[in-house]
């Protein structure tokens, strides 16, 4: 293969790369074959990057250039961040790197790569979203036990949005990661499912009170629809979910209404509504073989913004918060009632940090992301 000098440094470098991407989405036996192959037709340069496969290139492309390190260049680089900010540099952490590589054998899939490598509809599919959010705030936790172990044990409740529920009951004690994850997978594709069943969607409404909003839900919600507010966020910020044409008539009733900003979401349907129903019946049969432990710390509950210790009640409350209301607002004024003022968002993003300054200004609250 033809190959031209690299500036002064008196390499000579094939004209022709290997992008070291690739071997961040296949098998070890692949990856190995690829090298090998571009070796033998005449690749010197390897390009690679810590954020490929968090960290996977660089090793995979190494091991199998060992004793032929002589031969080759390789060049990484560092800065590049993948989908959920902060992403790369925490997952390093051998304790959040070993929660991707279990989630990889339990999911049969690699988790990470879909994270930050998409694409995004893969991504944002809810059988894949779910998983990934609920690995992801995991890993987010790993980091805060390395960097402030303090601050966890001094925690003294914890609450989860929808899927986040999920997150919490594994910091609580009450569901090991290995039993979450079998249930999130199988949640986000029970939900997944009844989605693609029903042409549906959510909707952001941002500056409505909830009067006006739920007259103008049922003014606008025909026959047989579906259509209503599926979470109560914080004042001023709540979340519509129903049938799509419903969610169209409701966002231009809202829009003239006066509503500050009318925003569809990008979700697969209408979460937290009956429309969900058809995934209950598969969430309920997996919660039923499942053993649970009583909570550790106590757990608000989305359904009725209460702790609660009993197994058996557990259970029943995340069957319900899949057809039911989140009712984020009230869960936040139950622990500030109890004097906890400070908090914790962990996980991707900043959203819960900005609703929970929405319903208390003086409130201190740190973003953990991983």
């Amino acid at each position: 293969m033809q190959r031209r000098e690299y500036g002064n440094t008196g390499e000579r470098l094939s004209i022709i790369g290997f992008g070291g991407i690739l071997v961040s989405k296949v098998s070890a036996a692949e990856a190995g074959g690829l090298v090998a192959e571009a070796v033998d037709r005449g690749v010197n340069y390897f390009d690679v990057a810590r954020s490929y496969g968090y960290g996977r290139a660089e090793e995979v492309v190494g091991q199998f250039l060992k004793g032929r390190r002589d031969q080759c260049v390789v060049a990484t680089k560092v800065g590049i961040a993948p989908s959920f900010p902060g992403f790369v540099s925490r997952v390093l952490l051998p304790a959040a790197r070993q929660l991707f590589d279990q989630s990889a054998e339990i999911l049969g899939y690699d988790l990470a790569n879909i994270c930050f490598s998409g694409p995004p509809e893969t991504l944002n599919a809810t059988n894949h979203s779910q998983p990934a959010l609920f690995v992801t705030s995991l890993a987010a936790l790993e980091s805060l036990k390395a960097q402030s172990p303090q601050v966890l044990e001094d925690c003294q409740a914890v609450a989860g949005l929808s899927l986040g529920e999920y997150t919490a009951l594994v910091f609580a004690g009450v569901l090991e990661f290995e039993t979450a994850l079998r249930i999130v997978q199988e949640r986000g594709s029970a939900m997944q499912a009844a989605a693609e069943a029903v042409s549906s969607g959510m909707v952001s409404v941002l500056g409505m009170e909830l009067p006006q909003l739920e007259e103008l839900i049922k003014q606008q919600r025909g026959p047989d629809e579906t259509l209503q507010i599926a979470n109560l966020l914080c004042p001023g910020n709540l979340i519509v979910s129903g049938d799509q044409a419903a969610c169209l008539r409701l966002s231009e009733a809202a829009t003239e209404a006066g509503a500050m900003k009318v925003l569809p979401l990008a979700v697969a349907g209408a979460f937290h509504t009956p429309i969900m129903q058809p995934a209950v019946d598969r969430l309920a049969a997996v919660l039923e073989e499942i053993s649970f432990q009583p909570p550790r710390i106590p757990v608000i509950f989305n359904v009725d913004a209460q702790p609660h210790e009993d197994p058996q009640q557990i259970r029943e409350l995340l069957v319900q918060q899949v057809v039911s209301p989140v009712l984020w607002e009230d869960s936040m004024r139950y622990l500030l009632n109890t004097g906890i003022d400070s908090f914790c968002e962990i996980g991707p993003g900043r959203v819960l940090r900005g609703l929970l300054r929405r319903i208390e200004r003086k409130v201190n609250c740190e973003n953990i992301t991983c």
